[in-house]
């Protein structure tokens, strides 16, 4: 019993603790001037889903909620946005290859139609990011015909 009762005085300590330090934001005043949305003009819609589904994630400006203050969460809530900027960062859009920007809407494209994104750990506390199907498509629709135009850009250079 003394154990667990020191083993739970360890964890509260090591957890006040870490209320103190923080991981760093991913937070910028500005939109980047090689934003996916800036530099390519969707459709409104499209541009919407991207913001509400993708933004947080993907690019170098995450809406925070308030949760995100408390730790552990504040941990995980940062170690998915690093991991999400790792593989897409529509912040640095203009700062890939047209191949590989051909891939990433290939990537994107396969991600959504099989709900794999965005993630259910996101969707769960921001309702207005889980995708109909109306959304879907036309995310869909305009990646495809982004992905086709890099693609062509990619066999001229």
């Amino acid at each position: 019993m003394k154990l667990i009762k020191t083993v739970l005085v360890i964890l509260l300590i090591v957890l006040a603790g870490m209320q103190f330090v923080r991981p760093e934001k991913n937070t910028s005043d500005n939109v980047a001037t090689t934003d996916l949305i800036l530099n390519e003009k969707p459709p409104m819609e499209v541009a919407v889903v991207l913001k509400q589904a993708c933004y947080d994630c993907h690019s170098n400006n995450t809406n925070y909620p308030w949760y995100a203050e408390v730790a552990p969460i504040s941990y995980w809530i940062a170690d998915h946005v690093e991991e999400g900027k790792e593989h897409l960062n529509f912040s640095a859009w203009t700062q890939y290859s047209a191949k590989k920007k051909a891939h990433k809407m290939e990537e994107l494209i396969e991600e959504v139609e099989e709900h794999e994104m965005p993630l259910d750990s996101y969707t769960w506390m921001h309702k207005d990011a889980k995708l109909d199907e109306a959304q879907i498509e036309a995310l869909n629709t305009w990646a495809g015909m982004l992905r086709a135009k890099y693609e062509l850009d990619a066999q001229v250079q």
